[in-house]
């Protein structure tokens, strides 16, 4: 699985002009399931993000979790995120998993996430998605379970 952490200190996702989910300080979760991507994928990115210590302790460093921080998640499917790039202008996405086992994942994942005790508000798989967040710091962070 793949997938990019913007700490937020706040994150909105719409469909059609309605909010569908939003977050105040914490993490936008952008996902995309792989080919040959499985549960237990899912389960230990879920496990990382949630103890990935990318939030300010009292001196102002990088040493503190979503969990120490209290802070809640906003999930959004992704799957450009699969983009390869190698040949041409035009990028090709045959890498992403098919759509209902990209959908299956991208629910676990959530689920995953939830499970940890982490407040959960997420995007629509398959949606024309409006995401507006404000990125805090900025911090973005790339992660990738085949790495």
């Amino acid at each position: 699985m793949r997938a990019l952490l913007q700490r937020v200190s706040a994150a909105r996702v719409t469909v059609d002009g309605d909010t569908i989910g939003e977050i105040g300080p914490g993490l936008l979760i952008l996902i995309c399931a792989m080919q040959g991507d499985s549960e237990a994928r899912a389960y230990r990115l879920a496990a990382k993000i949630a103890r990935l210590r990318i939030f300010k302790d009292a001196d102002g460093r990088m040493n503190r979790s979503l969990l120490d921080t209290g802070g809640a998640a906003l999930i959004v499917s992704q799957f450009t995120l699969a983009a390869d790039t190698s040949r041409g202008n035009r990028p090709g996405f045959s890498a992403a998993a098919p759509p209902e086992q990209g959908n299956a994942l991208y629910q676990h994942f959530a689920s995953r996430i939830e499970a940890e005790g982490i407040p959960v508000a997420r995007g629509r798989f398959g949606a024309d998605m409006a995401v507006t967040l404000t990125n805090d710091g900025p911090v973005t962070i790339w992660l990738d379970t085949e790495t």
